[in-house]
């Protein structure tokens, strides 16, 4: 047996062709993201210059994505009516000719405001048809790791393709060589639109022999019937709290830098490992954990949020001195680890719930909807903390920290019911 066959076995991928696709739709789920979004950590500054944009028209330009939000319930008709396979390369190709005109352009901030509001009603259908993808190359057995690995590969690959840029632009800086690479970043997204045509098939409702009304029909009944089942909404509470959860570790880095005033570098440190290497770490031991160890990615997403709960608490007693840095990062990592377990598993849940597999598109849809929900909110209500304890930034972070702490217990709570329900649906 050769060391690749090896590999699919151990986690539970029998057909190198299903493989091949699950590789296809984990890297269609980050590349289409590459050559803008996955910049605004290491590249924001020079995305600012290359556009010229102020920091406020930036922040314009990522919020104008956040339509998405409003758009993933009709975007779980979408994922019903139309196969995978198409939506994949329409989002694609999208993506391919505004980066383009982007590029040969540059326009100008109203002109880019537009550009990011498609992206954000294209991204309504595009991300729950990767994670449809997911469900579509996987099986019962391994559908927890494949959801775990899409959480690793992605954020190995956005690693990855931040570094090589980096290292490009340290021997020859500049500008342009930094648009070259967003332009070359861009361009894989060709070869990925073939691949997808290779490796993932036409279905659903879409690979069915019946007139276009009578599909249409079909998908906005099985739409339908997944926002009628109650389980769905409760794994998507679940996830709701996870996302809640993480946007709250990306304040982990200026609460370190305000409280325990690390320097820029000792914060940069911490931030690669603390949202980077960890995420790879946990997407691989989630799904493994989940799939083999708990047998429950629902379990699994529960225990996770009782330990972020901890963590959060344990960051409200660790006093707020130098002496105490290294308690402080200690307990941060322990957050991080538990948030990516459950991060890297999202909606593994709703993946795991009595569906129709025609319909799967839209539960998808729905669990995206409130799952990504935080980001309207979050966001700025933890800036206007922050803001409005600026001589205290102690109160301000204990404030966020403290309402993660019933966050995450909230959606313990509704993990765990998940579980007892499912337990008594299987007994009867």
């Amino acid at each position: 047996m050769s060391f690749s066959q090896t590999i699919m076995n151990k986690i539970g991928f029998k057909d190198k062709k299903k493989f091949l696709g699950f590789l296809t739709v984990v890297s269609s789920g980050q590349i289409i993201y590459s050559a803008f979004e996955a910049f605004k950590g290491t590249f924001y500054n020079t995305l600012l210059e290359v556009f010229n944009l102020s920091n406020a028209q930036l922040g314009t330009i990522l919020g104008a994505l956040g339509i998405s939000t409003f758009l993933y319930i009709p975007g779980g008709w979408i994922n019903n009516r139309f196969s995978t396979r198409s939506l994949l390369i329409t989002g694609m190709l999208v993506r391919f000719l505004t980066i383009n005109y982007m590029l040969l352009f540059t326009p100008g901030f109203e002109q880019l405001k537009f550009i990011a509001m498609i992206w954000g009603v294209v991204d309504a259908f595009f991300w729950p048809a990767v994670l449809n993808g997911v469900i579509l190359t996987t099986n019962e057995s391994n559908r927890s790791i494949g959801f775990g690995l899409l959480e690793s590969v992605r954020r190995a690959l956005e690693v990855l393709m931040n570094f090589i840029l980096v290292t490009v632009m340290s021997v020859a800086g500049g500008l342009a060589i930094f648009k070259g690479g967003m332009f070359v970043y861009n361009l894989l997204l060709i070869p990925l639109c073939f691949l997808v045509m290779k490796y993932i098939p036409k279905n659903g409702i879409s690979a069915e022999h019946e007139g276009e009304g009578a599909k249409a029909a079909d998908a906005l009944k099985g739409l339908i019937a997944v926002m009628l089942k109650p389980k769905v909404w409760l794994a998507s509470l679940s996830a709701l709290t996870v996302y809640w959860c993480y946007i709250i570790l990306i304040y982990t880095v200026p609460y370190l830098q305000a409280v325990y005033k690390i320097n820029s570098s000792q914060a940069a440190l911490f931030g690669i490992f603390n949202t980077g290497v960890m995420g790879i770490i946990c997407g691989v031991l989630a799904g493994y954990i989940a799939s083999k160890v708990l047998k429950s990615s629902s379990l699994l997403m529960g225990l996770a949020l009782l330990v972020t709960a901890a963590s959060l608490g344990l960051t409200l007693i660790v006093p707020k001195t130098k002496e105490a840095l290294l308690p402080a990062v200690i307990v941060l990592f322990l957050f991080s680890f538990s948030i990516f377990l459950a991060k890297s598993i999202i909606l593994a849940p709703v993946a795991e719930l009595d569906i129709d597999s025609r319909y799967s598109g839209s539960a998808m849809s729905v669990g995206s909807f409130l799952a990504y929900a935080p980001v309207l909110l979050v966001y700025s209500m933890n800036g206007r903390i922050i803001d409005n304890n600026l001589s205290d930034p102690v109160a301000a972070y204990k404030t966020i920290f403290l309402i993660g702490v019933g966050v995450a217990l909230f959606g313990a709570f509704c993990s765990f019911v998940l579980v007892a329900l499912s337990k008594k649906s299987k007994a009867a």
